[in-house]
């Protein structure tokens, strides 16, 4: 049979990756798989989608990418793809990619707001971005200058983007949309462990007997952990046991041996439930049985609790677009709830120990991240509410289950916790981190796994999935946050600040000790006239964001100037004034770190389409156009920041510097970036584009009108080995950038060249073993963050007892159940749930442009019950209205698709623009972590 080259090309891919995963192939495919293949050049790089950090293969001929298959090689995917990732190479061909920068203008040429976008050159794009964002400066200050950043950013491109900001406009509003996803996440670590990130890695998955899952519909979010997961279930069924806790049912279900449906925001009563269970039965605690390893509690732990008056993290009263009356009626009626609320009856129990009984008034402060020292006793009276039949009652999320039979699962899952001997997985990610309480419930996960040394350990462990694929090794080890710096260092401490300093060779003080502009903080500050420049960078911050009819009004309306830089025209493109094309993942050099600490990098493959240019070059030559005169003189207060930022331009003189010295010369042009040489006899780098360090074929017209001939050096290994400085000897240790290039991604703390499996212990953990030499102890949780505490008790500390050393000790919470601000109601009866599916990624700019990808799923569904389709005059593919107190979008109805609601939810999901979910969810987020919860809110349906 003859083969067109199309079907020639076609059948040669899937040979090749039949072939990685070890399908046998017919000898005549494979002959012209061969044949196809012998002028292809295959590479390693890592995947562009989630968390998973999955390992691929690519093939490129002509310069362009022809095939994708899974890397055999990588530990984490064994060759194996999800569907998303056998089309990584697609995502870049789109049709209306984005090839040249973008302008809004009137018909004289003139930047207009109201004006249509038309092409203008990169020169004439910065030389608006450069007018507009010292017009930002003057109105407001560094705090007036903003971010959109991402967990999809490289390593370089973050580390980059943070570095210009922090040190050269020394504005701390910079927050990645890694806050949507993992901040609550983080803000768990810091809090249980003192620093950040998994103590386990995937291996615990074919050690474990148990694997939990928490609101994480794994198979779909994360398919191919799943696959390792059905794996381990078919290699033992009687023994490994799978559970699946969900407010809906859906594919993660379906091999679960226990499905339990919980009530929104009552997963919080369910951790405490085992907890309770624990304690209760243990003899310590009042029981007959020996539960709690003592020996490792008392080595290990201490038991904390905090303020539970910290309200819901939306605005405030005092917040100016509030008090200009930006919000009407029926959103105030949630927004209310921020300042203060009544006690209900369901969350009345559960508060008693904590000094509050229903029908109080509850006056919230705004989010603290205070807590103290308090007893065993005092953990204990925390858990006495959660009864099996109070727990049930409230949790239970399916109202046409019996109770009773509800509550042999809750019993069946406290004794999978707690049988000696069996080894257990908590997985979860954004049902639990998006989450008025996402803090607490992420602490409260660790609770259960230190009192039976459940954690840090082989084929045990509450374990953080991470959802982008470097909100790890981007957004929180690089330190894109605001409140960030690289390694786990704080703008706020005045010592990592001078060290921070020290390595970028800028003069001390320059760094802004205050970053509270977090990412909701920046859409509220553009709403409030605060912020008047902000850029989005590789991430859809007007579609991904709650409330988006607010951000997206304030962007189009008020005096500002949105940048958006991005591969495709998303919504944040077309809310933009100003738009930047960007080279897309396998266009340029990357690095990313996935969920389980595994660090991976990749060379640039092909040449980037039309004029775009990496984000890491959009930040370099837009620091070309600021001086130190420009932006290191004194500030005055602006917001969050409630003193003057002093000038350092004197300091700065005395470095050698001048008032003319560009932010560029000094943060990315210095003696340092140029050691790092570009060689085309390094075997790293033979053979390979590399579009910053020398320019390409292209020609591409740069910032100055200039064909852009290249940096001369090799900046991507200059950004990494710089900020990689930062981690070594501090528990974080990156291995050297070339060693990355030689294996399939490394688990942090890399020590002498070997990885970490496991963090804390002692047996695998080099800093572990460290900090505790000279003792018995199995673990040392050495992380350095709040290890002082006050004393108190579950109403508050008390300031006589002093304060308590905590050395390489962890923390187990008393934290109570809470409703949420908004529950529903006679009016918006229905709850509703957002998430993803397993085709699209995200805001679908990427994936919605694959045919195979669109044609599988081409729109956005709302899910929900038959019965509550039929109590609504709705029907099976009809279409209906989905509307909040914040507004509405047409969705058309499912009733018998791969997610199934229980009668009472809808889920629908965010990545089709046309069903703009994100304009009706609620923009509540954990006042600690400040991550938006996007799994609840009450809304009413009806047809459309």
């Amino acid at each position: 049979m003859a083969l067109n080259r199309r079907d020639f090309l076609k059948s040669a891919a899937a040979a090749s990756a039949a072939s990685a995963v070890g399908i046998a192939v017919p000898s005549n495919l494979e002959a012209s798989s061969n044949e196809a293949q012998k002028d292809w050049r295959w590479d390693k790089a890592a995947c562009r989608f989630c968390g998973t950090g999955c390992g691929i293969m690519l093939a490129t001929k002509g310069g362009k990418i022809v095939a994708v298959k899974g890397d055999p090689a990588a530990p984490v995917n064994r060759g194996l793809n999800c569907i998303k990732g056998y089309f990584n190479a697609k995502i870049m061909y789109g049709s209306d990619r984005l090839k040249q920068p973008l302008l809004r203008m009137n018909d004289k040429g003139e930047f207009d707001k109201k004006g249509n976008f038309k092409p203008v050159s990169w020169q004439r794009a910065f030389d608006e971005m450069e007018k507009h964002a010292k017009k930002a400066l003057k109105h407001g200050g560094p705090e007036s200058v903003a971010v959109f950043a991402s967990g999809q950013y490289t390593v370089m491109e973050g580390y980059a983007a943070q570095k210009m900001m922090k040190a050269g406009f020394r504005s701390n509003a910079i927050d990645p949309n890694a806050r949507h996803c993992m901040a609550s996440a983080v803000v768990g670590f810091y809090q249980t462990f003192g620093i950040d990130e998994p103590s386990g890695c995937y291996d615990d998955i074919e050690l474990t007997d148990t694997v939990i899952s928490w609101g994480s519909n794994m198979a779909e979010m994360h398919p191919i952990l799943w696959s390792r997961v059905t794996d381990r279930k078919l290699s033992d069924p009687d023994r490994v046991k799978v559970v699946s806790i969900q407010t809906y049912t859906h594919r993660t279900s379906d091999i679960a041996d226990i499905e339990i449906l919980f009530s929104p925001n009552t997963d919080l009563a369910l951790w405490n439930y085992v907890a309770r269970e624990i304690v209760m039965r243990d003899k310590k605690g009042g029981g007959k049985e020996d539960i709690i390893d003592w020996d490792f509690v008392n080595k290990n732990m201490i038991f904390a609790a905090g303020p539970v008056n910290i309200g819901y993290g939306m605005r405030r009263a005092s917040d100016k677009s509030i008090k200009d009356g930006k919000y009407n009626a029926k959103e105030m009626e949630t927004i209310s709830k921020e300042m203060e609320k009544k006690v209900s009856a369901k969350e009345a129990p559960a508060l008693a120990p904590f000094g509050y009984k229903e029908g109080d008034t509850m006056k919230h402060t705004a989010g603290t991240l205070k807590h103290w020292h308090i007893s065993f006793e005092d953990y204990k009276k925390s858990l006495e509410p959660y009864t099996l039949d109070y727990t049930a009652k409230i949790v239970k999320g399916d109202p046409d289950e019996d109770i009773e039979e509800f509550k042999k699962k809750l019993q069946m899952l406290a004794e999978l916790y707690i049988e000696k001997g069996r080894k257990v997985v908590s997985f979860w990610t954004m049902g639990m981190n998006q989450h008025t309480r996402g803090t607490w419930v992420n602490t409260l996960s660790y609770n259960v796994h230190f009192m039976l040394n459940k954690q840090a350990v082989p084929g045990s462990g509450a374990f953080s999935l991470t959802g982008q694929p470097s909100a790890c090794g981007t957004a929180r080890e690089v330190g894109t946050f605001t409140h960030r710096l690289p390694a786990d260092m704080m703008v706020k401490n005045p010592k990592h600040r001078a060290i921070a300093e020290k390595k970028w060779m800028i003069p001390a003080g320059t760094i802004n000790g205050v970053g509270k502009q977090h990412i909701m903080k920046i859409h509220r500050d553009i709403e409030d006239g605060l912020v008047k420049f902000a850029w989005v960078n590789v991430c859809n911050a007007y579609q991904d964001s709650a409330s988006a009819t607010h951000w997206i009004k304030a962007a189009r309306e008020m005096d500002n100037f949105i940048v958006t830089s991005d591969g495709y025209p998303g919504i944040s493109a077309k809310v933009s004034d100003l738009v930047l094309p960007s080279a897309m993942i396998y266009e340029k050099w990357g690095a990313y770190g996935n969920a389980e600490r595994r660090t991976q990098h990749w060379r640039q493959q092909v040449l980037p389409v039309g004029d775009a240019m990496s984000d890491t070059w959009q930040w370099v030559e837009f620091a070309k156009r600021f001086t130190v005169k420009d932006l290191w003189g004194e500030w005055k207060p602006s917001g969050p920041r409630k003193k003057a930022l002093p000038s350092v331009i004197e300091e700065a003189k005395k470095m050698g510097y001048t008032e003319d010295t560009t932010m560029f010369d000094i943060l990315f042009n210095n003696k340092i970036a140029k050691s790092y040489k570009l060689d085309q006899n390094d075997p790293i780098q033979k053979g390979y584009d590399n579009s910053e360090g020398y320019g390409d074929s292209r020609n591409v017209v740069g910032s100055d009108g200039k064909v852009f001939k290249g940096y001369g050096f090799f900046i991507q290994k200059y950004l990494f080995e710089e900020y990689a400085a930062f981690t070594r000897g501090h528990g974080h240790d990156l291995a050297p950038f070339d060693m990355y290039h030689k294996v399939r991604g490394l688990k942090w703390p890399v020590v002498d060249g070997k990885e970490t499996q496991w963090r804390f212990n002692v047996k695998y953990d080099p800093y572990a073993a460290k900090a505790a030499k000279g003792t018995d102890n199995t673990h040392a949780f050495y992380g350095k963050l709040a290890k002082n505490l006050l004393q108190g008790n579950l109403t508050g500390p008390d300031k006589k007892l002093g304060k308590k050393a905590l050395p390489n000790k962890a923390k187990i919470f008393a934290r109570p159940y809470m409703d949420p601000p908004e529950m529903p109601d006679e009016t918006y009866d229905t709850w509703l749930c957002t998430g993803r599916v397993l085709e699209h990624w995200h805001s679908g700019t990427m994936t919605m442009r694959v045919p195979e990808l669109f044609r599988a799923v081409p729109e956005a569904l709302c899910y929900m019950h038959p019965k509550d389709a039929k109590a609504k005059g709705l029907k099976q593919g009809g279409l209906c209205w989905v509307e909040s107190r914040r507004g509405k979008v047409k969705a058309r109805v499912e009733t018998r698709g791969r997610n199934r609601p229980a009668r009472g939810l809808v889920f629908v999901p965010w990545f089709d623009e046309k069903v703009f979910i994100n304009k009706v969810c609620l923009d509540a987020t954990c006042p600690m972590s400040k991550q938006t919860d996007y799994k609840k809110c009450a809304v009413k349906i009806y047809k459309a």
